[in-house]
């Protein structure tokens, strides 16, 4: 390891802390090849249709338990009597499960077929992302801070009335400003109620889940808009 450099790598999974947490990275991700070289997973042909396009090959992870891969997409697909098996606050009816979150469903099902690594992301997205199916599984509420879904639940309930930036753009006619359109809430669609309002552009941080405009410092502005500029522009 102390001859390694960066030519030696290929990607990473975000930045870490020192050099401790990035021995732990290394040992972590290792045990994960040799977990996942141990499941004897297959990969074969397919051309199945799949809710994501034609599918461009697939990972049977057991019997009933295919991981599809199409040009844009793709997830896994549950037998019926696999899918059977999913939690009924995470099931999906047509045993389809996409990539980016859903997955994590299969894992919970089926842990035996995951590494160690693979069950902690799927542990993470199920508390991230379906708060009450973790919470009815594990019998125990999640607290601020341990839900990205509840957290940003809580915000939005919290601030209900305020008004939440929805949309922002540099102001090309109020120097050190940024013109923003906030809605109720941060409500979005037909019949919604706007208004726009200049913020100082050095304090316009989003967070996490929004902008909320603070109406005794943050003035209403009815001046030449700098979306109808952007919105004009040839393209």
């Amino acid at each position: 390891m102390t001859e390694w450099t960066r030519g030696d790598f290929y990607g990473h999974a975000g930045e870490l802390a020192d050099e401790a947490a990035f021995r732990a990275h290394v040992k972590e991700s290792a045990l994960h090849q040799q977990q996942r070289a141990a499941l004897g997973r297959r990969e074969i042909h397919s051309r199945a249709h799949t809710p994501w396009g034609t599918s461009q090959g697939a990972t049977v992870y057991a019997e009933g338990v295919v991981a599809h891969s199409t040009a844009s997409h793709g997830g896994f697909h549950l037998s019926a009597e696999r899918n059977r098996k999913v939690h009924e606050m995470l099931r999906a009816n047509d045993g389809w499960y996409e990539e980016d979150c859903h997955w994590a469903a299969v894992a919970q099902a089926f842990p035996q077929l995951f590494t160690d690594f693979e069950r902690a992301c799927a542990e993470k997205s199920i508390r991230d992302w379906y708060p009450d199916a973790w919470e009815a599984i594990h019998g125990r509420v999640l607290e601020p801070g341990q839900s990205a879904k509840k957290d940003e639940r809580a915000f939005f309930e919290k601030h209900t009335d305020d008004w939440i930036v929805v949309s922002a753009i540099r102001s090309g006619h109020q120097p050190g400003f940024t013109e923003v359109i906030a809605t109720p809430g941060g409500r979005r669609g037909p019949g919604t109620e706007e208004r726009r309002f200049l913020v100082a552009t050095d304090e316009y941080h989003v967070g996490r889940f929004g902008f909320v405009i603070d109406v005794a410092r943050h003035r209403v502005y009815g001046g030449t808009s700098s979306f109808m500029d952007w919105q004009g522009r040839d393209t």
